[in-house]
């Protein structure tokens, strides 16, 4: 588990899987291969599986311990949930729950569950599935995402595509069990995080703040699939649905993490998923912590 502290504040990751992802040519439409030969220290083995040609992506929750409250940044994608078109998310039997308990977390002793976005991989474990039926996979917590998101995913949109039954299965019964809370643009969320609209990936992603003790942290949700992009902030992914957007957040929080020196937490990233970005003029660096 990879562990690191921002003030008094402790995150800490637990993977739900890790693992050979996409192809670099059909992650990224812009994909060059000499950005890979460039970085080849920095990505291989960690990030980049030579054998099978194919980016190691991590799905991983991040566990923040603060003095008040225990709070879960993403939650998967989820035990049962029929996802055909996905392979990689269906039908999954993964021992996520056993690996939050050995990180010291019950479902019960979780406070808040937050969102960046309601993709099928940032929301599974919202929900788990009891006698027939989804209900909440912690009781006690608060769920919070954005506004523009939750408004996007519960119309047409939330019925067709890749993310097509992710909404019904995984937002919608934390909505009817009283549990959810709706932010509206950029707004304080408590103990020093806030949200940040960074659209573009999807409608109402949001890129998470954490301040405390004169440190912070940025939680990055799908701005960055893997490090290359940090050198390369003008790729998006395929799942990328404002192209100009997706771009404006990337830089935005590659600059936003360079001028602080905040701690960048990934979604996806493998090794760490956790490091710090450098600025030199307009090209910028990846260190993983």
């Amino acid at each position: 588990m990879s562990c690191h502290a921002i003030g008094e504040v402790t995150v800490k990751r637990v993977t739900e899987q890790c693992g050979a992802g996409f192809a670099p040519s059909v992650l990224f439409p812009d994909w060059d291969s000499r950005v890979l030969d460039e970085h080849r220290a920095l990505m291989i083995p960690d990030c980049f599986d030579v054998t099978v040609q194919r980016f190691i992506a991590s799905v991983h929750t991040w566990v923040l311990r603060t003095r008040r409250h225990t709070i879960l940044i993403d939650s998967c994608a989820g035990n049962h949930k029929n996802r055909p078109g996905l392979p990689r998310f269906h039908q999954l039997d993964l021992p996520f729950l056993q690996r939050l308990a050995e990180a010291g977390v019950s479902p019960e002793a979780v406070d808040y569950v937050m969102c960046t976005h309601l993709h099928v991989d940032h929301c599974g474990w919202n929900t788990r599935l009891l006698d027939g039926r989804w209900v909440p996979t912690f009781p006690n917590a608060r769920y919070v995402f954005s506004k523009a998101e939750y408004d996007h995913w519960r119309g047409p949109a939330g019925r067709e595509g890749f993310n097509a039954g992710v909404y019904e299965d995984s937002v919608l019964p934390v909505v009817a069990s009283g549990q959810a809370e709706i932010v509206d643009g950029e707004g304080e969320v408590g103990d020093g995080l806030t949200f940040h609209p960074t659209p573009g990936h999807s409608v109402g992603h949001v890129a998470i703040r954490l301040a405390d003790a004169g440190e912070s942290g940025l939680f990055s949700g799908d701005i960055m699939h893997q490090p290359l992009q940090v050198f390369r902030p003008d790729w998006n992914s395929a799942f990328c649905e404002d192209p100009v957007h997706a771009r404006a957040s990337r830089r935005w929080l590659l600059e936003e993490a360079a001028d602080t020196g905040a701690t960048v937490f990934t979604a996806h990233f493998a090794a760490s998923s956790a490091g710090r970005v450098t600025r030199r003029g307009d090209r910028f660096g990846w260190r993983f912590v």
